[in-house]
């Protein structure tokens, strides 16, 4: 069985990411030209855009509740994977002379929703245990 860390420290990591994941989402449901634009040069805009935010909303509400943290971090390591594969390949660190702001904060994402796998590993194994078991 896992260690968590004490409650504060959990629920901070908890709710960092889902602040984040949060906020991104009115630029991307607005087409925000930050946003547009980010999409746009990924080939994958209109849709990317709000199929991306529409699963990091998923992602935020279900780091929030306690019994589905493990499943909403697994998807939130996910959508910012491929945020973070995006900047690394394509976009650059800075986008549109941001300083690098949305690249830190998908950094951040990265590292909190990690830490929520790694601790919630034991419910999120015993989850899928179960689910094929009832599938069998």
């Amino acid at each position: 069985m896992s260690k968590k860390p004490n409650k504060i420290v959990f629920w901070v990591l908890r709710i960092v990411p889902a602040v984040i994941l949060l906020q991104t989402l009115f630029f991307k449901f607005t087409a925000a030209e930050e946003s547009v634009y980010i999409f746009s040069k990924l080939g994958i805009e209109p849709w990317g855009r709000i199929g991306s935010g529409v699963a990091e909303l998923i992602a935020a509400i279900l780091i929030l509740i306690p019994a589905t943290t493990g499943i909403g971090a697994f998807i939130g390591l996910g959508v910012i994977s491929g945020a973070l594969v995006s900047h690394l390949t394509l976009l650059g660190i800075e986008v549109l002379g941001d300083g690098g702001q949305l690249f830190i904060y998908a950094l951040i994402v990265l590292l909190s929703c990690a830490l929520l796998v790694f601790f919630e590993k034991d419910k999120l194994l015993s989850f899928i245990k179960r689910d094929w078991i009832l599938k069998s």
